[in-house]
């Protein structure tokens, strides 16, 4: 699907921010989500630190302690793209950021496309681009 097909929106993340105590049922990802939703379908351009997110393996993050508990209840970016992947949201990644970031051929999750220095497509062609 391109970005005419359906009047799509593009999201553009750049900031590879995970959650708070305060946010942890509302990241970045779960408003991508609920927009996909609701506007029927949209891409995603994962830039800078973000292109992480598509991160087929990773190290599992520990769990912050506060006091003598451990919170291990904040948003996991990777199994939130593994979602809107299977929602039919198409995710981007940078490919200059890749370079900086992925292992090997395997890095990214399936499904997870590579974006050229000019992006996804013409910016043009969607209904609105936001930076989130």
């Amino acid at each position: 699907m391109t970005a005419t097909d359906a009047g799509r929106r593009l999201l553009i993340i750049e900031r590879a921010y995970r959650g708070s105590v305060e946010t942890q049922f509302a990241d970045v990802l779960y408003l991508a989500r609920e927009l996909n939703r609701q506007q029927g379908g949209l891409d995603i351009l994962l830039r800078g630190l973000a292109v992480t997110f598509a991160a087929a393996d990773p190290v599992r993050a520990r769990p912050v302690r506060i006091g003598r508990r451990d919170l291990d209840t904040l948003p996991d970016p990777r199994e939130a793209l593994r979602t809107l992947l299977a929602e039919g949201a198409v995710v981007w990644a940078e490919e200059s950021d890749l370079a900086r970031f992925e292992t090997g051929p395997h890095w990214a999750l399936p499904g997870v496309r590579r974006a050229g220095p000019d992006g996804p497509a013409d910016w043009s062609a969607y209904r609105g681009v936001h930076f989130l």
